[in-house]
Protein backbone atom coordinates (compact mmCIF):
# COMPACT_ATOMS: atom_id res chain seq x y z
CA UNK A 1 0.00 0.00 0.00
CA UNK A 2 1.24 3.54 -1.02
CA UNK A 3 2.31 5.55 2.09
CA UNK A 4 -0.37 8.23 2.70
CA UNK A 5 1.71 11.52 3.75
CA UNK A 6 -0.52 13.73 5.65
CA UNK A 7 -0.85 17.84 4.58
CA UNK A 8 -1.73 18.65 8.11
CA UNK A 9 0.23 18.56 11.14
CA UNK A 10 -0.88 19.08 15.05
CA UNK A 11 1.72 20.01 17.67
CA UNK A 12 1.16 18.69 20.93
CA UNK A 13 2.35 20.15 24.30
CA UNK A 14 3.18 19.45 27.64
CA UNK A 15 1.01 21.40 30.11
CA UNK A 16 2.10 20.32 33.93
CA UNK A 17 0.20 23.53 35.24
CA UNK A 18 -1.82 26.64 34.13
CA UNK A 19 0.88 28.74 33.43
CA UNK A 20 2.92 26.11 31.53
CA UNK A 21 -0.54 25.82 29.71
CA UNK A 22 -0.51 29.51 28.69
CA UNK A 23 2.61 29.10 27.95
CA UNK A 24 2.76 26.25 25.41
CA UNK A 25 -0.72 27.69 23.89
CA UNK A 26 1.53 31.34 23.05
CA UNK A 27 4.46 29.65 22.34
CA UNK A 28 2.48 27.82 18.94
CA UNK A 29 1.02 24.52 20.44
CA UNK A 30 -1.99 23.26 18.77
CA UNK A 31 -3.34 21.43 22.15
CA UNK A 32 -2.06 20.82 24.92
CA UNK A 33 -2.41 17.62 27.33
CA UNK A 34 -3.10 17.87 31.18
CA UNK A 35 -3.58 16.14 34.06
CA UNK A 36 -6.24 17.12 36.55
CA UNK A 37 -6.53 15.39 40.40
CA UNK A 38 -7.06 11.95 39.45
CA UNK A 39 -6.35 9.16 37.45
CA UNK A 40 -3.25 11.23 36.11
CA UNK A 41 0.05 9.27 35.10
CA UNK A 42 1.77 12.48 36.52
CA UNK A 43 0.78 13.17 40.32
CA UNK A 44 3.00 14.85 41.45
CA UNK A 45 2.64 17.80 38.55
CA UNK A 46 0.99 21.06 39.15
CA UNK A 47 -2.28 19.42 37.84
CA UNK A 48 -5.50 21.89 38.35
CA UNK A 49 -7.84 20.36 40.21
CA UNK A 50 -11.99 20.58 38.78
CA UNK A 51 -12.82 24.43 38.41
CA UNK A 52 -9.25 24.82 37.09
CA UNK A 53 -10.11 22.66 34.15
CA UNK A 54 -13.15 23.97 33.42
CA UNK A 55 -11.29 27.34 32.97
CA UNK A 56 -8.35 25.69 31.35
CA UNK A 57 -10.74 24.22 28.62
CA UNK A 58 -12.52 27.31 27.87
CA UNK A 59 -9.14 29.44 27.99
CA UNK A 60 -7.65 26.99 24.77
CA UNK A 61 -11.08 27.06 23.03
CA UNK A 62 -10.53 30.73 22.87
CA UNK A 63 -7.73 30.38 21.35
CA UNK A 64 -8.99 27.76 18.95
CA UNK A 65 -6.92 25.03 20.63
CA UNK A 66 -7.51 21.40 21.99
CA UNK A 67 -7.00 19.90 25.45
CA UNK A 68 -6.62 16.31 25.94
CA UNK A 69 -7.20 15.23 29.64
CA UNK A 70 -4.77 12.27 30.85
CA UNK A 71 -6.51 9.35 32.35
CA UNK A 72 -4.23 7.24 32.12
CA UNK A 73 -3.39 5.28 34.93
CA UNK A 74 -4.14 1.81 35.65
CA UNK A 75 -7.73 1.77 37.48
CA UNK A 76 -9.24 -0.09 40.14
CA UNK A 77 -12.62 -1.44 39.80
CA UNK A 78 -14.35 0.65 42.70
CA UNK A 79 -12.62 3.86 41.10
CA UNK A 80 -14.38 2.98 37.79
CA UNK A 81 -17.65 2.31 39.07
CA UNK A 82 -17.54 4.86 41.54
CA UNK A 83 -14.91 8.07 41.11
CA UNK A 84 -14.59 7.77 36.89
CA UNK A 85 -18.15 8.99 35.60
CA UNK A 86 -18.54 11.59 38.38
CA UNK A 87 -14.85 12.96 37.72
CA UNK A 88 -15.30 13.01 33.81
CA UNK A 89 -19.06 14.52 33.85
CA UNK A 90 -18.32 18.12 34.00
CA UNK A 91 -15.73 18.20 31.80
CA UNK A 92 -17.59 16.39 29.19
CA UNK A 93 -20.14 18.79 28.74
CA UNK A 94 -17.30 21.97 29.07
CA UNK A 95 -16.14 20.67 25.86
CA UNK A 96 -13.41 18.58 27.07
CA UNK A 97 -11.58 17.24 23.47
CA UNK A 98 -10.63 13.91 24.09
CA UNK A 99 -9.45 11.74 27.34
CA UNK A 100 -5.96 9.81 26.94
CA UNK A 101 -6.88 6.03 28.18
CA UNK A 102 -4.65 3.02 29.39
CA UNK A 103 -6.55 0.60 30.76
CA UNK A 104 -9.38 -1.03 28.43
CA UNK A 105 -11.93 -1.08 30.69
CA UNK A 106 -11.32 2.59 31.13
CA UNK A 107 -11.62 2.53 26.89
CA UNK A 108 -15.15 0.70 26.74
CA UNK A 109 -16.27 3.00 29.84
CA UNK A 110 -15.63 6.39 27.89
CA UNK A 111 -17.33 4.90 24.71
CA UNK A 112 -20.27 4.07 26.34
CA UNK A 113 -20.83 7.03 28.99
CA UNK A 114 -19.48 9.87 26.65
CA UNK A 115 -20.06 8.98 23.60
CA UNK A 116 -19.03 12.69 21.66
CA UNK A 117 -16.04 12.80 22.79
CA UNK A 118 -12.80 11.60 21.59
CA UNK A 119 -10.34 8.80 23.02
CA UNK A 120 -6.75 8.65 22.54
CA UNK A 121 -4.79 5.18 23.51
CA UNK A 122 -2.10 6.39 25.66
CA UNK A 123 1.49 5.02 25.11
CA UNK A 124 1.35 3.27 28.30
CA UNK A 125 -1.08 0.88 26.57
CA UNK A 126 1.98 -0.15 24.06
CA UNK A 127 0.28 -0.39 20.76
CA UNK A 128 3.16 -0.89 19.18
CA UNK A 129 1.76 -3.04 16.00
CA UNK A 130 -1.45 -3.50 13.26
CA UNK A 131 -3.30 -5.89 15.35
CA UNK A 132 -3.18 -3.65 18.30
CA UNK A 133 -4.12 -0.52 16.01
CA UNK A 134 -7.13 -2.58 14.12
CA UNK A 135 -8.15 -3.54 18.06
CA UNK A 136 -8.46 -0.08 19.37
CA UNK A 137 -9.99 1.19 16.45
CA UNK A 138 -12.47 -1.21 16.04
CA UNK A 139 -13.26 -0.02 20.14
CA UNK A 140 -13.73 3.26 18.98
CA UNK A 141 -10.26 5.09 19.88
CA UNK A 142 -9.81 8.16 17.72
CA UNK A 143 -6.30 7.95 18.19
CA UNK A 144 -3.05 6.11 18.63
CA UNK A 145 -0.29 7.25 20.81
CA UNK A 146 2.59 5.41 19.96
CA UNK A 147 5.49 3.65 22.35
CA UNK A 148 8.64 5.72 21.98
CA UNK A 149 10.19 2.32 21.51
CA UNK A 150 8.56 2.51 17.83
CA UNK A 151 10.96 2.77 14.29
CA UNK A 152 9.76 5.17 11.42
CA UNK A 153 9.34 1.49 9.55
CA UNK A 154 7.09 0.47 12.18
CA UNK A 155 5.15 3.87 12.33
CA UNK A 156 4.63 3.73 8.24
CA UNK A 157 3.53 0.15 8.43
CA UNK A 158 -0.02 1.05 11.31
CA UNK A 159 -0.15 4.36 9.47
CA UNK A 160 -1.20 2.58 6.11
CA UNK A 161 -3.18 0.23 7.92
CA UNK A 162 -5.52 1.90 10.56
CA UNK A 163 -8.08 5.26 9.82
CA UNK A 164 -6.48 6.38 13.32
CA UNK A 165 -4.29 9.54 14.11
CA UNK A 166 -1.07 9.37 14.49
CA UNK A 167 0.50 10.55 17.61
CA UNK A 168 4.21 10.15 18.35
CA UNK A 169 6.81 11.73 20.86
CA UNK A 170 9.46 13.89 19.39
CA UNK A 171 10.96 15.51 22.19
CA UNK A 172 11.93 15.17 25.89
CA UNK A 173 12.64 11.90 28.63
CA UNK A 174 13.13 8.45 27.06
CA UNK A 175 12.29 5.42 29.05
CA UNK A 176 14.57 2.90 29.96
CA UNK A 177 11.88 -0.06 29.41
CA UNK A 178 9.02 -0.32 27.47
CA UNK A 179 6.24 2.96 28.18
CA UNK A 180 3.70 1.69 30.57
CA UNK A 181 5.70 -1.85 31.19
CA UNK A 182 8.07 -0.75 33.90
CA UNK A 183 7.25 -1.71 37.44
CA UNK A 184 11.13 -0.95 39.20
CA UNK A 185 9.79 1.86 40.88
CA UNK A 186 6.34 0.17 42.57
CA UNK A 187 9.12 -2.89 43.41
CA UNK A 188 11.53 -0.99 45.02
CA UNK A 189 10.39 2.02 46.46
CA UNK A 190 6.45 1.08 46.42
CA UNK A 191 5.62 4.28 43.78
CA UNK A 192 3.72 2.62 41.39
CA UNK A 193 4.38 4.62 37.54
CA UNK A 194 1.06 2.92 36.16
CA UNK A 195 -0.62 4.76 39.42
CA UNK A 196 1.30 8.60 38.27
CA UNK A 197 3.94 7.64 41.10
CA UNK A 198 7.44 7.05 39.38
CA UNK A 199 10.84 7.89 41.52
CA UNK A 200 11.98 7.73 38.62
CA UNK A 201 15.09 5.28 40.01
CA UNK A 202 16.45 4.70 36.31
CA UNK A 203 18.12 8.10 37.05
CA UNK A 204 20.00 7.18 39.83
CA UNK A 205 23.37 5.84 40.11
CA UNK A 206 24.52 2.50 40.51
CA UNK A 207 27.44 1.17 41.36
CA UNK A 208 28.44 4.69 40.96
CA UNK A 209 27.80 5.08 37.02
CA UNK A 210 24.41 6.12 35.48
CA UNK A 211 23.77 2.61 34.05
CA UNK A 212 20.09 2.72 33.11
CA UNK A 213 19.52 7.08 32.20
CA UNK A 214 18.60 7.28 28.70
CA UNK A 215 19.31 10.79 27.15
CA UNK A 216 16.45 12.91 26.26
CA UNK A 217 15.08 12.52 22.84
CA UNK A 218 15.43 15.15 20.08
CA UNK A 219 14.12 14.84 16.28
CA UNK A 220 14.69 18.44 15.07
CA UNK A 221 17.23 16.70 12.44
CA UNK A 222 14.70 14.01 11.64
CA UNK A 223 11.32 15.39 11.88
CA UNK A 224 10.90 15.41 7.77
CA UNK A 225 11.04 11.47 8.23
CA UNK A 226 8.87 11.69 11.03
CA UNK A 227 5.95 13.56 9.02
CA UNK A 228 6.51 11.35 6.30
CA UNK A 229 6.12 8.34 7.93
CA UNK A 230 2.89 9.28 8.43
CA UNK A 231 2.60 10.92 12.36
CA UNK A 232 -0.62 13.26 12.49
CA UNK A 233 0.37 14.56 16.27
CA UNK A 234 3.78 15.17 17.14
CA UNK A 235 4.39 15.26 20.98
CA UNK A 236 6.55 17.00 23.36
CA UNK A 237 7.13 15.20 26.44
CA UNK A 238 7.55 17.17 30.03
CA UNK A 239 5.07 17.51 32.43
CA UNK A 240 7.02 17.86 35.08
CA UNK A 241 8.88 20.73 33.35
CA UNK A 242 9.22 24.71 33.73
CA UNK A 243 7.07 27.09 31.99
CA UNK A 244 9.86 27.97 30.61
CA UNK A 245 11.10 24.97 29.00
CA UNK A 246 7.92 24.25 27.39
CA UNK A 247 7.32 27.87 25.55
CA UNK A 248 10.97 27.57 24.35
CA UNK A 249 10.80 23.72 23.26
CA UNK A 250 7.06 24.64 21.41
CA UNK A 251 8.13 27.30 19.69
CA UNK A 252 11.58 25.61 17.59
CA UNK A 253 9.17 23.05 17.24
CA UNK A 254 6.88 25.32 15.50
CA UNK A 255 9.25 26.96 13.85
CA UNK A 256 10.57 23.85 11.89
CA UNK A 257 7.11 22.35 11.80
CA UNK A 258 6.14 25.59 9.72
CA UNK A 259 9.01 25.59 7.70
CA UNK A 260 8.74 21.85 6.42
CA UNK A 261 5.15 22.96 5.74
CA UNK A 262 6.51 25.74 3.44
CA UNK A 263 8.96 24.51 1.63
CA UNK A 264 9.36 20.88 2.44
CA UNK A 265 12.05 18.48 2.71
CA UNK A 266 14.58 20.23 -0.02
CA UNK A 267 14.46 23.77 1.74
CA UNK A 268 14.08 21.85 5.48
CA UNK A 269 17.50 23.05 7.31
CA UNK A 270 18.41 23.12 11.13
CA UNK A 271 19.75 26.11 12.79
CA UNK A 272 22.26 25.04 15.28
CA UNK A 273 21.91 28.04 17.46
CA UNK A 274 17.99 26.19 18.04
CA UNK A 275 19.71 22.66 18.78
CA UNK A 276 21.47 24.19 21.36
CA UNK A 277 18.81 26.38 22.83
CA UNK A 278 17.26 22.61 23.65
CA UNK A 279 20.24 21.72 25.29
CA UNK A 280 20.18 24.66 27.58
CA UNK A 281 16.13 24.16 28.61
CA UNK A 282 17.75 20.82 30.16
CA UNK A 283 20.77 18.72 29.32
CA UNK A 284 20.66 15.16 30.59
CA UNK A 285 24.00 14.40 28.73
CA UNK A 286 23.15 15.62 25.29
CA UNK A 287 20.58 14.03 23.12
CA UNK A 288 19.53 11.10 20.91
CA UNK A 289 17.18 10.33 18.32
CA UNK A 290 15.71 7.37 20.19
CA UNK A 291 14.67 4.64 18.40
CA UNK A 292 13.27 6.03 15.40
CA UNK A 293 16.34 4.94 13.27
CA UNK A 294 18.29 2.72 15.72
CA UNK A 295 16.90 -0.26 18.21
CA UNK A 296 18.50 0.41 20.60
CA UNK A 297 22.81 1.28 22.00
CA UNK A 298 24.97 2.81 24.45
CA UNK A 299 24.85 5.95 22.91
CA UNK A 300 21.61 6.30 23.67
CA UNK A 301 22.42 6.13 27.84
CA UNK A 302 24.31 8.97 29.63
CA UNK A 303 27.26 7.20 32.26
CA UNK A 304 28.12 10.22 33.89
CA UNK A 305 26.80 12.75 36.52
CA UNK A 306 24.18 15.37 35.63
CA UNK A 307 25.66 18.85 35.57
CA UNK A 308 25.47 20.53 38.75
CA UNK A 309 24.35 24.05 36.48
CA UNK A 310 23.48 24.28 32.74
CA UNK A 311 25.31 27.02 30.88
CA UNK A 312 22.62 29.00 29.91
CA UNK A 313 22.51 32.39 27.29
CA UNK A 314 20.67 34.47 29.71
CA UNK A 315 19.93 37.08 27.22
CA UNK A 316 18.21 34.45 25.07
CA UNK A 317 16.30 32.79 27.93
CA UNK A 318 15.17 36.68 29.01
CA UNK A 319 13.33 36.98 25.68
CA UNK A 320 12.16 33.40 25.88
CA UNK A 321 10.28 34.44 29.36
CA UNK A 322 9.34 38.11 27.79
CA UNK A 323 7.70 37.01 24.81
CA UNK A 324 6.11 33.57 26.17
CA UNK A 325 5.62 34.12 29.51
CA UNK A 326 5.31 37.90 30.21
CA UNK A 327 2.49 37.78 27.34
CA UNK A 328 -0.97 37.49 27.46
CA UNK A 329 -2.28 35.50 24.04
CA UNK A 330 -4.83 37.61 22.45
CA UNK A 331 -7.36 36.88 19.99
CA UNK A 332 -7.86 39.61 16.89
CA UNK A 333 -11.01 40.60 16.42
CA UNK A 334 -13.03 42.66 14.17
CA UNK A 335 -16.07 45.55 14.51
CA UNK A 336 -18.38 48.09 13.70
CA UNK A 337 -19.80 50.85 16.16
CA UNK A 338 -22.94 52.72 15.08
CA UNK A 339 -23.67 55.97 17.25
CA UNK A 340 -26.48 58.00 15.55
CA UNK A 341 -28.48 60.38 17.94
CA UNK A 342 -32.24 58.78 18.90
CA UNK A 343 -30.91 55.35 18.45
CA UNK A 344 -29.27 52.80 20.33
CA UNK A 345 -25.18 52.60 20.19
CA UNK A 346 -24.46 49.49 18.08
CA UNK A 347 -21.18 47.32 18.84
CA UNK A 348 -20.92 44.41 15.76
CA UNK A 349 -17.63 42.45 17.00
CA UNK A 350 -16.53 39.58 14.94
CA UNK A 351 -13.50 36.30 15.76
CA UNK A 352 -12.98 34.28 12.77
CA UNK A 353 -16.33 32.60 12.04
CA UNK A 354 -18.23 34.12 15.59
CA UNK A 355 -20.18 37.25 15.53
CA UNK A 356 -21.81 39.06 18.09
CA UNK A 357 -24.45 42.15 18.17
CA UNK A 358 -24.72 43.89 21.09
CA UNK A 359 -26.85 47.31 22.06
CA UNK A 360 -26.08 50.04 24.11
CA UNK A 361 -28.01 53.00 25.77
CA UNK A 362 -29.97 55.24 23.64
CA UNK A 363 -28.07 57.38 22.05
CA UNK A 364 -28.76 61.41 22.80
CA UNK A 365 -28.35 64.63 21.23
CA UNK A 366 -25.31 66.53 22.02
CA UNK A 367 -26.22 70.05 23.97
CA UNK A 368 -22.56 71.25 24.26
CA UNK A 369 -20.05 69.11 22.80
CA UNK A 370 -20.84 66.15 20.58
CA UNK A 371 -18.48 63.09 20.61
CA UNK A 372 -15.54 63.25 18.50
CA UNK A 373 -14.45 59.93 16.62
CA UNK A 374 -10.83 59.77 17.69
CA UNK A 375 -11.69 59.88 20.89
CA UNK A 376 -14.70 57.39 20.65
CA UNK A 377 -12.12 54.66 18.65
CA UNK A 378 -9.47 54.98 21.38
CA UNK A 379 -12.06 54.31 23.94
CA UNK A 380 -13.41 51.37 22.12
CA UNK A 381 -10.28 49.77 21.31
CA UNK A 382 -9.37 49.19 25.23
CA UNK A 383 -9.92 45.34 25.78
CA UNK A 384 -8.40 44.94 29.20
CA UNK A 385 -7.61 41.46 30.59
CA UNK A 386 -9.98 39.84 27.68
CA UNK A 387 -8.54 37.22 25.29
CA UNK A 388 -8.97 39.77 22.37
CA UNK A 389 -7.36 42.63 20.49
CA UNK A 390 -8.41 44.91 17.51
CA UNK A 391 -7.48 43.69 14.26
CA UNK A 392 -10.16 46.75 12.95
CA UNK A 393 -12.61 48.44 14.17
CA UNK A 394 -14.81 50.79 12.32
CA UNK A 395 -16.76 53.78 13.79
CA UNK A 396 -20.03 55.25 12.09
CA UNK A 397 -20.77 58.66 14.71
CA UNK A 398 -23.44 60.57 14.45
CA UNK A 399 -22.70 64.67 13.80
CA UNK A 400 -24.55 65.72 17.25
CA UNK A 401 -24.28 62.51 18.80
CA UNK A 402 -23.65 62.48 22.66
CA UNK A 403 -23.32 58.88 25.02
CA UNK A 404 -21.67 59.18 28.38
CA UNK A 405 -18.14 57.40 29.21
CA UNK A 406 -19.86 54.87 31.30
CA UNK A 407 -22.34 53.79 28.48
CA UNK A 408 -19.52 53.35 25.68
CA UNK A 409 -17.72 51.33 28.22
CA UNK A 410 -20.53 48.69 29.18
CA UNK A 411 -21.64 48.50 25.56
CA UNK A 412 -17.63 47.61 24.70
CA UNK A 413 -17.45 45.16 27.69
CA UNK A 414 -21.24 43.31 26.87
CA UNK A 415 -19.82 42.97 23.69
CA UNK A 416 -16.90 41.28 24.30
CA UNK A 417 -17.83 39.07 27.26
CA UNK A 418 -21.24 37.90 25.06
CA UNK A 419 -18.27 36.85 22.09
CA UNK A 420 -15.96 35.26 24.60
CA UNK A 421 -19.24 33.14 25.84
CA UNK A 422 -20.66 32.52 22.02
CA UNK A 423 -17.29 30.57 21.09
CA UNK A 424 -17.31 28.87 24.60
CA UNK A 425 -20.72 27.94 24.30
CA UNK A 426 -20.55 26.40 20.92
CA UNK A 427 -17.84 23.63 22.65
CA UNK A 428 -20.35 22.79 25.15
CA UNK A 429 -22.12 19.48 25.12
CA UNK A 430 -25.88 19.17 26.38
CA UNK A 431 -26.56 15.31 26.48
Amino acid sequence: MQNKVLSSWELLAPAGSWNSMKAAITAGADAVYMGGPKFGARAYAENPDEHGLLEAIDYVHLHGKKLFLTVNTLMKEREMEEELEEYLSPLYHQGLDAVIVQDYGVLSFVRERFPEMDIHISTQMTVAGIWGAKLTEELGARRLVLPREISLEEIREIHENTSQEIEAFIHGALCYCYSGQCLMSSLIGGRSGNRGRCAQPCRLPYNGKHLLNLKDMCTLDILPDILEAGVYSLKIEGRMKSPRYTAGVVSVYRKYLDLYRKKGRQGYRVDPDDRELLRQLFDRGGFSEGYYRHHNGGEMIFLGDKPNFRDMDEKKMAELDQKYLAQEKKENINGTLTVFSGKPAKLEVSCGTFSVTCLGQEVMTAEKQPLVKEDVEKRFRKTGDTPFQWEALTVHLGEDAFLPVGAMNRLRRDALEQLEQKICQSYRRDS
